[in-house]
């Protein structure tokens, strides 16, 4: 039991670090869009990255894939919490049927994420701006996102069975 809390303590590390890397990328796409606006106020329009907006996009997907565990152990994912507390003594097995159906559904998702990333840098894909960037390379986010969210709603099933009680909490104001 004490290795399983070890392996439960190094995956919620884990998903807070995901949380990190999604604010650095919302970071990236405040700087993308504060540099624009100041070369265009100061007239160096010849010094604006034209692809601006393709890394913007590539951040803001990065962004949102490696939130999505950290999310989801905040409980800030919608949820219809209505209806698991109206189950009574039955919510816990309706919350591992939504976990196991979830984990299903969110590992297709990372398998399929992970054949298009090998697929696109298998091909040499690039995007279709100017910047013709490999699309691999921003794919690579969802793909590692997608794992991510997936061992995390595996990881939520297993606390379930094991401790009753998964990694799911709501976070409340004022507390710390």
């Amino acid at each position: 039991m004490a290795v399983y809390k070890r392996i439960c303590k190094f995956l919620d590390w884990l998903y807070l670090a995901s949380g990190v890397i999604a604010a650095l990328f919302l970071v990236a796409i405040l700087c993308l869009i504060v540099l624009q606006m100041v070369a265009r106020w100061t007239g160096a329009s010849g010094y604006m990255v034209s692809s601006a907006p393709n890394f913007a996009g590539y951040c803001m997907a990065a962004a949102s894939f490696f939130a999505f565990a950290h999310t989801l152990n905040r409980a800030a994912h919608i949820r219809v919490s209505i209806v698991l507390n109206l189950m009574g003594r039955y919510r816990p097995w309706l919350e591992a049927w939504c976990l196991a159906i979830a984990g299903a559904t969110v590992t297709y998702l990372a398998w399929f994420a992970i054949k298009a990333t090998h697929w696109s840098h298998k091909f040499h894909d690039i995007s279709q701006g100017q910047d013709a960037w490999p699309i691999w390379i921003p794919q690579m986010s969802m793909a590692i996102g997608s794992v991510l969210l997936a061992v995390c709603v595996w990881d939520n099933l297993v606390r379930l069975i094991v401790l009753k009680k998964h990694a799911i909490v709501a976070e409340t104001l004022g507390q710390h």
